[in-house]
């Protein structure tokens, strides 16, 4: 499987981030880090160490604590890749903020992304997932999956969400990568502007609008906006991570958990066998994969934790793909196990921010690996398991592409 370079270090605490040699099992360098305890340290790209902290309940614990900052406007903040070396310059809202704004930000939203909101969505995502499959089907016994569903499905469905037009995709998806991926912060930059100068056309198309629309964003404007009580800069950074976290993140997990299910055919045939485990087969995929393979803190008061002080300004990074494996809390962790109970992992977070999206990417996975493997019931890979192409340990975990026949 081809993968692309990792960050070297002279430090004797390891690296982060590091490249998976599979695309669903951790970085060879972060188990051994948890062998030595559920905290340790590691090394960013520009030398600076931080807290690793690889234990399932320190991590939950830490997650809850209110010494534990998301600020990244504080100057104590971690960089971990060189692509975010402005973050202090920028408000990102959600991400970026503690409560009580943080709160504030998450109210605006939580009604949209509510379990009764979701099921009311999902006939609509069945719409479109039976669509999407309609148009591979047609095109011949092969396909790249990545770009015939696992990407257009959540794309759909977060600009239906929004109320963004799905006819600008490729412009909105093009630069989400380049957000995520760019290699230096001036061209990363550059991703966030023509986003952010987008989504201000958008919200000046909606205003003059002479009939409003019924998305999350022209909800903003009327019941936000207008009424003063958000800015405009604010209303589209709010929109633009929505945007880009809506289908990023759920994309990637389609395609990688196609992937790993494929490459785990026992559990790939329990699921056929018995449908109505897919929601707890998800959870097991969100364990198991944990593509946001790492979220980073900044401890503003002295904190001690499993026989260690983290001080206040020191950066504390949680290393999602091993707590998600503590044998301490899973049995057997390093199996891919459809029927476990894994609900209690940190995919999603913990605590405050707890991913507002959590339930519609949980509808998204259930309903889109559910119809894909019933509708095409001989899919397989049409290329070498390692001969698929996924990503480095610097962004989001996933596959570039996925060549797939029946």
């Amino acid at each position: 499987m081809t993968v692309t370079g990792t960050h070297s270090t002279a430090s004797s605490a390891p690296a982060f981030p590091q490249d998976r040699t599979c695309p669903y099992q951790p970085p060879a360098g972060y188990p051994e880090l948890a062998a030595r305890g559920p905290v340790g340290r590691m090394t960013l790209y520009d030398g600076r160490e931080v807290w690793a902290v690889t234990g399932h309940a320190e991590a939950r614990a830490l997650l809850a604590d209110p010494r534990l900052s998301s600020d990244r406007k504080n100057p104590s903040f971690p960089v971990i890749a060189p692509r975010a070396e402005d973050q202090a310059s920028v408000d990102i809202p959600l991400l970026g903020f503690d409560d009580p704004e943080h709160a504030r930000q998450r109210r605006m939203l939580i009604p949209r992304f509510s379990l009764k909101r979701v099921a009311a969505m999902r006939p609509h995502i069945q719409e479109i997932v039976d669509g999407r499959i309609d148009a591979m089907l047609a095109g011949g016994d092969q396909a790249e999956l990545v770009s015939a569903f696992a990407l257009p499905v959540p794309s759909m469905v977060i600009c239906h969400l929004l109320g963004v037009p799905y006819a600008d995709h490729d412009f909105f998806e093009a630069h989400s990568r380049a957000l995520l991926t760019s290699a230096t912060v001036e061209e990363a930059a550059a991703a966030r502007e023509e986003l952010r100068g987008y989504l201000h056309r958008l919200v000046d198309a909606k205003q003059t609008a002479a009939t409003p629309g019924d998305g999350l964003l022209d909800e903003l404007i009327t019941e936000q906006l207008t009424e003063g009580r958000l800015d405009r800069d604010e209303l589209v950074m709010t929109a633009l991570i929505l945007l880009v976290a809506g289908h990023e993140t759920t994309a990637s997990m389609i395609s990688l958990g196609t992937f790993t299910l494929l490459e785990h055919p026992a559990q790939l045939a329990a699921l056929r066998a018995d449908p109505a485990l897919m929601p707890g087969a998800v959870e097991e995929l969100l364990r198991y994969l944990s593509i946001a393979d790492g979220m980073i803190r900044v401890a503003t008061e002295d904190i001690e934790l499993a026989g260690h002080t983290i001080r206040a300004g020191d950066g504390v990074l949680l290393t999602t793909s091993v707590i998600n494996r503590d044998s301490a809390t899973y049995e057997h962790p390093d199996t891919l196990d459809v029927q476990r109970s894994a609900r209690h992992h940190v995919a999603f977070g913990y605590g405050v921010h707890q991913c507002l999206g959590q339930n519609l990417a949980r509808a998204e996975m259930e309903i889109a690996l559910t119809t894909l493997f019933a509708r095409i019931p001989t899919l397989r890979l049409a290329v070498a398991p390692d001969e698929v192409p996924f990503k480095p340990g610097d962004t989001l975990q996933g596959l570039y592409a996925l060549p797939v026949t029946w």
